[in-house]
């Protein structure tokens, strides 16, 4: 007989359907796989065969052969599992096979029929609901994840003989009902009320976050940039429920959610160590998995010590900063992930941090330059904003702290909102996404903001790039002031956040 059942496998963040197909006929007994499993996919045979002899379940003792459709996508995973234990029992006459028609399943089996959660049910999930199929039976351990995805029937076993239970008669079982919104929480440990002195820093962090630009501090040791940019999530905007489930999903496929509460609710902020390798930082592997690009979508991406990273860890960076999308080329294909995210950096100025102050800094011309070197110029061109950490003061310290993050984050919705509806035909949402012609469409200047600015690039050399992301900051202080055009304030504080380029690097 013949039975065949819906499943899928993960390639990146690509979801392709596959259909695993069983043919139990008379000859010598044995258990064939063909189809381009994996040796993974393989040992497949020999937990199904051992779990049903130890539920009790006999299989015949015939030529049982399964496929894997298509035949030119190497599955991979141990999620084929409870596939090819439904598609074996129908073929075998356990129960019809017409009950598996319009089904997707992934799950992992135990020797003794208990049914494990894996990793990346929810993209599964949905895609099973692009595929129209009537329901998707899932680990029971994986079905918070699977009920976030609306309008889908998903179905939660335990072990086989659920599993089989479920099969026979579907519409036996309860749904839950399925959040459709994503609470956000108010956080006391990380304010920046906490933040004392630093006014100039505070003010680049909310430009760079009310624009999505990207921002580099630097400064001595112990000026705070760690604690200004671990409080940067705190003045985003709540996610909404689209960009939650898109979080999950990412977090899905990288085996990171939590299996009390998978919905991922809060902004990402990922800080690598500076020992962290390029393909850590892009992601990897024979079957490409999210890196710490990819996992700060939609957040923040902090790099402490900047200098101190590789010079491939740090290149690497270029194009997805460009792009918002980082892609990885394979033999088997090329992979595409999401990479929209804020890159916030801290440095010290030199090897002993002081520098330029010549009476703290112990350093040699040539170490400082050597160790500024690290950062290449085609980088540095992609940071729309650079702001000094400067040594807090004593009377700072002891003063009050300034505004807390819930009263920024009311202004940086607001900014937010002016972007959302100027670029509502557009396929961006925020100022530091624009490009090309968009720029000269929505970067309209004043006559005065033109000169300053013209002026500026002639004398400072600045490239292309940096002209761009001069005018791109300009739009968001602009935007910050309610003001439709941008003017001579605007551009002249853009420009004191690019000084840096002579400043330290000269």
């Amino acid at each position: 007989m013949f039975a065949s059942v819906l499943s899928a496998v993960i390639m990146g963040m690509e979801v392709h359907p596959v259909q695993v197909e069983a043919d139990v006929s008379d000859g010598l007994p044995s258990f064939t796989m063909v189809g381009f499993p994996s040796a993974q996919v393989k040992e497949a045979q020999d937990r199904v065969r051992t779990a049903l002899k130890n539920n009790k379940i006999a299989l015949p003792p015939k030529r049982i052969t399964v496929n894997f459709a298509p035949a030119d996508i190497k599955k991979q995973g141990a999620g084929f599992d409870i596939p090819v234990a439904a598609a074996v029992l129908a073929a075998a006459g356990i129960f019809e096979s017409e009950s598996l028609k319009g089904v997707m399943m992934a799950g992992e089996l135990s020797l003794n029929g208990e049914i494990q959660a894996i990793s990346g049910i929810l993209p599964i999930v949905i895609r099973a609901r692009e595929e129209k199929c009537r329901f998707c039976i899932v680990p029971a351990g994986n079905m918070k994840e699977a009920g976030l995805v609306p309008d889908m029937k998903v179905i939660g076993v335990r072990n086989l003989q659920e599993m089989i239970r479920f099969l026979k008669n579907p519409d036996s079982y309860k749904e839950d009902p399925i959040p459709q919104s994503v609470e956000y929480k108010e956080t006391d440990d990380a304010d920046f009320c906490d933040i004392r002195g630093q006014k100039s820093l505070r003010r680049a962090v909310e430009i760079a976050v009310s624009g999505f630009h990207n921002l580099l501090m630097i400064g001595p040791p112990g000026a705070g940039k760690t604690m200004v940019a671990r409080r940067i999530p705190g003045i985003m905007p709540p996610l909404s429920f689209e960009e939650s489930l898109e979080l999950t999903k990412i977090y899905s496929i990288a085996g990171l959610l939590s299996e009390a509460d998978p919905l991922v609710r809060e902004r990402p902020f990922r800080s690598p160590h500076h020992t962290s390798s390029a393909q850590a930082m892009a992601g990897g592997g024979k079957n490409p998995r999210p890196g710490e690009i990819t996992l700060a979508h939609r957040g923040v991406l902090f790099l402490d010590e900047m200098p101190e990273f590789s010079r491939r860890s740090l290149e690497i960076l270029r194009q997805p900063l460009e792009d918002r999308v980082i892609r990885i080329s394979r033999v088997s294909g090329t992979y595409t992930f999401p990479a929209d995210f804020i890159l916030c950096a801290a440095m010290n100025p030199c090897p002993c941090g002081y520098y330029p102050d010549m009476n703290k800094c112990r350093c040699t011309s040539g170490q400082v330059t050597g160790y500024l070197n690290k950062l290449s110029q085609p980088l540095l061109d992609r940071l729309d904003l650079c702001a000094d950490a400067e040594q807090v003061s004593f009377s700072s310290l002891n003063g009050n702290g300034g505004e807390c993050s819930s009263v920024i984050r009311k202004r940086v919705e607001r900014v937010h909102e002016v972007q959302r509806e100027r670029y509502k035909k557009e396929k961006i949402q925020f100022n530091g996404e624009l490009q090309g012609k968009q720029i000269e469409m929505f970067c309209t200047t004043e006559r005065e903001a033109a000169v300053l600015m013209e002026k500026a690039f002639e004398q400072m050399g600045f490239s292309a790039r940096s002209y761009h992301r001069i005018l791109k900051v300009a739009r968001t202080i602009a935007d910050m002031e309610g003001a439709d055009i941008i003017r001579r304030q605007h551009v002249g504080e853009a420009l004191s956040y690019r000084a840096f380029e002579k400043k330290y690097w000269i």
